[in-house]
């Protein structure tokens, strides 16, 4: 309590509550003060946030359930396509290839991306459920943000790859043995981990009160940040570095594939170019469909300043579903291989 000459001010917590001194005479004075307290008290626990709320497709709750049907086919195809892709490829000794080696680890980023995302997305379609823990959401964007970034590393090794074999074709299986493979993909899902770990971890650290609405079914580090009603400096700049490294991924890719064609055109043969330009085809498809939507999207959240949310909610699961849905689908039609492969084991050939 503070005195002053025509009031007392009394203090619960950080917050002063002046209160004139005809009024200490007052016989309900202590009942006031409780009160007062008490409402104090309900006002600093309403502050502070236990639960974000996820969202769907605005405007079309009251069609969520049917929504789901789609969804989880796409789930289901997708998971059945990157498990068949994985499948062929460690049951056939044909395909123990550098090549096929790298597509294996895509399929397995491929359905961590959509394992990730899955249950937050059953919440609301099927279950009608919003609501997510912050310790679950920081979760979900650690594996979120780790698997996109493995994805990211694949693509970018996949294109050396394609790079190497058609510029080197004779020294391609000395340079990429199996071992050279295996340390590849361990030094890609270490670097990984790595990167997003200091993620979940500075944003548990920020205090959230008020705000606890989300803009997407599943929890990007970006989008929870916005939440924050503490100083959030430190998880602006290193959410910064790390979509910048993906981007420097992206980068070396467009690298790659430059001198890729500066390869190719200097083949003399109109044949050997348009076979050495087919090998690229589904690695190129798979890029777009991967990086496309994921750039579209960071840059409306970070620069957008009239954004609508129906969009960012379309291209975000755009970004999650498509390319594990497609990537399968893509490399057993355009890749002979594993297309023979499966056809034959489905006794179709």
């Amino acid at each position: 309590m503070m005195f002053y000459p025509d009031q007392l001010l009394v203090c619960y917590g950080t917050a002063y509550t002046p209160v004139p001194y005809h009024v200490l005479l007052s016989p309900t004075i202590w009942e006031n003060l409780s009160i007062l307290i008490d409402m104090s008290t309900l006002n600093i626990s309403e502050g502070i946030v236990s639960t974000f709320i996820l969202i769907g497709i605005p405007g079309l709750e009251h069609i969520h359930i049917w929504i789901s049907i789609p969804i989880c086919l796409m789930y289901i195809i997708a998971a059945l396509g990157n498990c068949t892709i994985l499948f062929i490829i460690k049951t056939e000794p044909s395909l123990h290839e550098p090549m096929y080696y790298f597509l294996s680890m895509l399929a397995i980023s491929d359905m961590g991306l959509s394992f990730s995302s899955l249950p937050t997305m059953l919440k609301i379609f099927v279950f009608n459920s919003p609501a997510i823990f912050p310790n679950a959401c920081f979760a979900q964007e650690f594996f979120i943000h780790g698997f996109t970034d493995m994805e990211s590393s694949v693509l970018l090794i996949m294109s050396f790859d394609r790079f190497l074999a058609i510029r080197n074709p004779l020294r391609y299986s000395s340079i990429l043995t199996s071992a050279r493979v295996t340390q590849l993909g361990l030094v890609l899902a270490i670097k990984s981990i790595l990167l997003v770990l200091p993620l979940p971890f500075i944003l548990k650290r920020l205090i959230y009160c008020k705000k606890r609405l989300l803009s997407h079914s599943y929890c990007l580090h970006q989008d929870v940040m916005k939440l924050a009603c503490s100083d959030n400096q430190v998880n602006f700049i290193y959410g910064f570095f790390v979509a910048l490294c993906m981007m420097s991924d992206f980068v070396f890719i467009v690298i790659s594939y430059m001198l890729i064609l500066k390869t190719v055109l200097s083949i003399a043969s109109h044949g050997e170019r348009l076979k050495a330009l087919n090998t690229c085809v589904s690695h190129i498809c798979a890029v777009l469909i991967f990086y496309v939507p994921i750039i579209t999207l960071a840059a409306m959240h970070r620069f957008a300043k009239h954004k609508s949310p129906l969009a960012m909610i379309i291209i975000a699961d755009v970004f999650l579903m498509v390319p594990p849905l497609m990537n399968p689908i893509v490399y057993c039609v355009k890749t002979r291989q594993i297309r023979e492969k499966i056809l034959g084991r489905l006794g179709l050939k």
